[in-house]
């Protein structure tokens, strides 16, 4: 909703200084600037993307109005739950965890913990990264470097999305021109209609570099900025549960696994360590 909320206050704020100038809104209004420019921008993405990354695109820009990073909330239930795991881990040996990667959707400890299961990602990506663990298939020490290189491999995939809004953004202006040299090439070939006709005739050629200029520094530009930090948080999150598997499963006890991943945070999510030690005695798994 904020992000909307932006693009109101952008679309206000230019209307309003062309109103207050004395201008009027149906002068912007040009069919064949809009045509031009939208129709070149949706044919670089198919020229420039592959399917994949469109689809993720496309994803990228819902979730960019939808939401806006991950809140505290999010990360002390991740914290409960991964203690909840090392807890039992601990006491009955790994191999006690094996139900619950096998069948999350089944887990009585997964399924306490909805803002976690309700990103299936997430859930896919605790469990395999469990599983060897468990398995026994990789040494412990080995585990988080495997991880850390998972996790890069998924953030340098994700910013395709961001360089795609990037290369339309740089392209915008350039559009807005070529827009508005067809609508000049149009007044050299009204010319003999009269003063009135040619008027009109260039402020829709100079409509389309406004056009260009304003979705390029006023929209799509700013949309690659959130996405860009809606991907910065959502990998936060996963390095936070790297951080906790890491530790606990080279020997840190349940706690001190959690503390290390605590402190990974950045402050504007970070529970403090009074908070975190108040909610993970309140969890059933209780004290380790």
């Amino acid at each position: 909703m904020l992000l909307a909320f932006g693009y109101i206050v952008v679309i206000t704020a230019v209307l309003g200084g062309f109103i207050i100038a004395g201008g009027s809104p149906a002068l912007l209004m040009h069919p064949s600037e809009f045509i031009v420019i939208l129709g070149t921008c949706v044919g670089m993405l198919i020229i420039a993307s592959p399917k994949e990354v469109m689809a993720a695109l496309l994803k990228d820009i819902v979730g960019a109005f939808k939401a806006g990073g991950i809140s505290k909330k999010e990360i002390v239930d991740l914290f409960k739950l991964l203690y909840e795991i090392f807890v039992l881990g601990r006491r009955n040996g790994l191999i006690a965890l094996d139900e619950h990667v096998s069948s999350p959707s089944t887990s009585t400890i997964f399924q306490k913990y909805p803002s976690f299961t309700h990103h299936q990602d997430r859930v896919v990506f605790l469990c395999s990264a469990l599983r060897p663990a468990i398995d026994g298939k990789v040494k412990p020490d080995q585990l988080k470097n495997l991880l850390e290189i998972e996790i890069d491999a998924k953030e340098d995939e994700s910013h395709q999305s961001v360089m795609l809004l990037g290369l339309v953004g740089d392209s915008l202006p350039g559009i807005g021109i070529v827009a508005a040299v067809l609508g000049i090439i149009n007044t050299m070939a009204a010319i003999s209609e009269g003063p009135e006709k040619v008027g009109e005739k260039v402020a829709a050629a100079l409509t389309g570099t406004f056009l260009g200029v304003l979705f390029a520094y006023g929209f799509v530009n700013p949309l690659g900025k959130r996405i860009a930090f809606n991907h910065r948080d959502h990998f936060t999150y996963f390095r936070a549960m790297v951080q906790a598997i890491g530790g606990f499963t080279t020997g840190m006890s349940p706690a001190l696994a959690i503390a290390v991943a605590r402190r990974s945070l950045p402050q504007t999510v970070q529970p403090t360590a009074d908070e975190l030690e108040a909610e993970l005695k309140n969890s059933k798994g209780g004290s380790a």
